[in-house]
């Protein structure tokens, strides 16, 4: 009954989500993090129709809506740091090319992790592992990209913030969870969990009720793109001294 009452709040405040989305532009702005909201809803309805049919159904429909929703989500990061770094091309090129990398060290991770404790990938139903390995460079990245405006004194806007703290809370809750939370026993901590999607998506209206623009990058703003010319230019640097040196290794 508690799980209903969640469940039907929670439904409630992302339709209202979306209403607002659409009627003050920002589902254009933030395309990715709205079809992440919208596929939410979907993801809901269907498990509500596969459930209805029997326990096999239901739960290889419950870990393939998963799967998709954590791709989904992975794009929402790259939406973040995308817009937030939109004034440093130099600093987003590099920060998009770090996530790509990690993300697919911990996809590589997890599925081998995953693989090795369900003995065969056909084995694996609930593959718990990726969606822990994906969830934990998720909660890193976040984390990086908030010490780094921190650092920089960049401003995030008051938008981009309430996005950047709703998934904060989101992903914090489902690491949490996926960790300690018991999925089979309906107890205080699963519902506790299940309500932090409500607080989350809570944070978003108030964030998200209305358009307000990022403002303008300060001193930080450009010492933070002027830090990533240093360092590019230094591994440019570094990588033309290894080159020379291959070159006279092979030829001597």
């Amino acid at each position: 009954m508690l799980g209903q009452v969640i469940w039907c709040i929670s439904t409630a405040l992302v339709i209202l989500l979306l209403a607002r989305g659409f009627r003050t532009g920002l589902v254009r702005r933030f395309p990715i993090f709205h079809a992440y909201i919208a596929y939410v809803i979907a993801q809901d309805f269907v498990r509500f129709l596969a459930h209805r049919q029997n326990d096999e159904v239901y739960k290889s429909t419950y870990w393939g809506t998963e799967f998709l929703a954590l791709a989904v989500g992975s794009l929402v990061v790259f939406e973040i740091y995308k817009v937030s770094l939109a004034a440093y091309p130099g600093a987003a090129r590099m920060a998009r090319n770090a996530l790509a990398f990690v993300f697919l060290v911990a996809l590589v991770k997890g599925i081998s992790d995953a693989i090795a404790a369900h003995h065969g990938w056909l084995a694996m139903a609930p593959a718990v592992d990726i969606e822990r390995a994906l969830r934990a460079v998720q909660a890193a990245a976040i984390l990086a990209l908030v010490a780094l405006f921190l650092l920089y004194s960049v401003p995030f806007g008051r938008n981009l913030r309430g996005i950047l703290l709703g998934y904060g809370v989101f992903v914090a809750g489902r690491v949490v969870s996926l960790v300690f939370v018991s999925q089979s026993i309906h107890n205080f901590w699963y519902y506790a969990y299940s309500a932090s999607y409500i607080v989350a998506v809570t944070l978003w209206l108030a964030y998200l009720w209305s358009y307000q623009p990022i403002p303008q990058a300060q001193a930080g703003g450009m010492e933070l793109e002027n830090d990533y010319q240093q360092i590019a230019a230094e591994t440019r640097r570094r990588l033309q001294g290894t080159r020379a040196y291959l070159r006279r290794a092979v030829r001597s």
